[in-house]
């Protein structure tokens, strides 16, 4: 392989919010979604580059920006996106927090499908706006929608935003073209716009597809705004750039509106530069980095088919965030947080930050070198057999 994935970087002491966010050095971070991983070579190149002009200004987002993100799509997904649709900001969350502000009055209610990322949670209700939740239905270790429970929600008049997660986080499903139809039918029906958050869009597994949702029809892309970000697939979080996607004139322009009243329209130039080196040459690290994170899923599933039966994991379509039920300790799973963090030096997600429904369920991210992902289990197994 030409990069090494297996390689541990020393990661405490770089004010790592993963890594530095507990005193304790003993304690083994395998929670937040930020890679232990170096990003590309030709990103870091491509900084280091920057960096030696030693001159940090405000910055200018050129047009090499938007043919980076654009060709991107068009070559790997097959979804021509035009420049003109294209909003630059700091990061997915405040894009889907400027638009919910951009399609929504206080009161009105928006859908979630949960278990489903935390932040959006806050993102609805930091806007004066009502979560509710259209439920998965969790079968067979894994995960569909509930499409009628969804119809009886869309009809109320005042829900008027679908927050899709497309993959899902923290479930891991990559929904499939169907899916996705039936969903978009039932918005468009109820005058429902869909807000879709597509940042672990490249990060999806052989045998499954991500489908951009605003690709599948003229009526979707119309209906529709998608949030993307290079930040998990190629480990820049911290450089602070997303995208906004949103076709629609009259959207746009609120978006944008919105944008600018939450202060969010400037990015600096680290991420720019990121990303257009990404886009443009990151493609070959990411196909290994893929492989990678592929073997680390198949060698968690075989390390708890064999040591931790009564702790299923949920098939993992898509992202690196694996979703495990624990419902058989009976305990909530903050407290099973706190416990493992306490007796195991193992920090992991509470499930019920997701929602109700994650109660009893621990997500893991297995996006590090494997040697720690296996000390993680062999701690987590440990913690078990002597409680």
């Amino acid at each position: 392989m030409k990069y090494d994935f297996d390689k541990i970087i020393p990661r405490r002491d770089t004010n790592s919010y993963k890594w530095d966010s507990m005193e304790d050095a003993d304690l083994l971070p395998m929670w937040v979604a930020d890679m232990d991983f170096r990003t590309a070579p030709v990103i870091i190149h491509a900084l280091q580059q920057r960096v030696e002009h030693g001159i940090f200004g405000y910055t200018r987002v050129p047009n090499a920006y938007y043919d980076a993100v654009t060709d991107w799509f068009e070559r790997r997904h097959g979804w021509k996106i035009r420049k003109e649709w294209i909003i630059y900001t700091s990061g997915v969350v405040p894009a889907v927090s400027a638009v919910i502000k951009a399609l929504t009055v206080p009161g009105d209610k928006v859908l979630v499908q949960t278990p489903v990322y935390n932040c959006f949670f806050s993102s609805i209700r930091n806007n004066g706006c009502e979560p509710v939740s259209n439920p998965l239905l969790y079968i067979n270790g894994t995960y569909i929608v509930d499409y009628k429970d969804l119809e009886r929600k869309a009809a109320d008049p005042k829900v008027k935003v679908l927050l899709l997660c497309n993959p899902h986080n923290p479930v891991g499903r990559v929904w499939k073209r169907e899916e996705l139809e039936f969903i978009g039918k039932i918005c468009i029906q109820n005058g429902v716009t869909v807000l879709s958050d597509e940042i672990h869009c490249e990060l999806v597994y052989p045998g499954y597809v991500y489908m951009p949702f605003a690709s599948l029809s003229e009526k979707f892309l119309r209906n529709s705004v998608t949030c993307l970000s290079p930040s998990k697939a190629f480990n820049i979080a911290g450089l602070q750039i997303a995208n906004i996607v949103a076709a629609d004139e009259e959207m746009y322009k609120r978006i944008d509106k919105a944008i600018n009243i939450n202060e969010v329209c400037d990015v600096n130039p680290f991420g720019v530069i990121a990303t257009i080196a990404a886009y443009n040459e990151g493609e070959d690290w990411l196909t290994q980095l893929l492989d990678y994170l592929q073997l680390n899923y198949q060698c968690m599933k075989d390390f708890c088919a064999e040591h931790l039966p009564d702790f299923p994991i949920a098939k993992l379509e898509g992202a690196y965030l694996v979703w495990m039920d624990c419902r058989v300790l009976n305990k909530p799973s903050e407290e099973l947080e706190h416990l493992l963090a306490k007796k195991a030096k193992l920090w992991l997600n509470a499930g019920i930050m997701y929602g109700k429904e994650g109660e009893g369920f621990m997500r893991w991210n297995i996006a590090c070198p494997r040697s720690l992902l296996l000390e993680g289990l062999k701690r987590f197994k440990n913690f078990i057999h002597n409680l």
